[in-house]
């Protein structure tokens, strides 16, 4: 994995990200809350053990994963997924399922800025963070 992923990152831009959350099933006024949040996103690794830790206002939420291994995941949202996450060409891809549903969560540093783009079926919501 790219080391350029690790540290702290600020959210600077989204685009999307209501009509993803909506996608998600999550309710109108959490949707409204979390819209409103600009979170911090921690990458971290110690040993094989990775970590990604994100903090706001509204909520912090924090998974510690090791790559290619299914673990279980509560979400921000209170959803109960089994996630998967891999390496790509430098990215991190989160994948969780969850009642026959799924979404991909792809981070990866583009131009110096973390870009992430969040897919489930044909929505997609794309978030920038600047680094702290």
């Amino acid at each position: 994995m790219a080391d350029a992923l690790f540290g702290t990152w600020k959210l600077c831009s989204s685009e999307g990200f209501d009509e993803y959350m909506q996608k998600l099933g999550v309710g109108f006024a959490t949707r409204k809350a979390g819209g409103m949040v600009k979170p911090n996103v921690i990458i971290s690794k110690n040993g094989d053990q990775y970590c990604l830790k994100t903090e706001s206002t509204f909520t912090t939420t924090e998974i510690t994963f090791k790559l290619d291994e299914v673990f279980d995941e509560t979400t921000a949202d209170n959803r109960k997924t089994k996630t998967t996450v891999t390496c790509d060409n430098g990215a991190l891809i989160q994948h969780q399922k969850w009642d026959d549903k799924e979404t991909t969560i792809r981070r990866e540093v583009k131009d110096g800025k973390l870009v992430v783009t969040c897919t489930m079926g044909e929505t997609k919501c794309v978030r920038i963070y600047e680094k702290v």
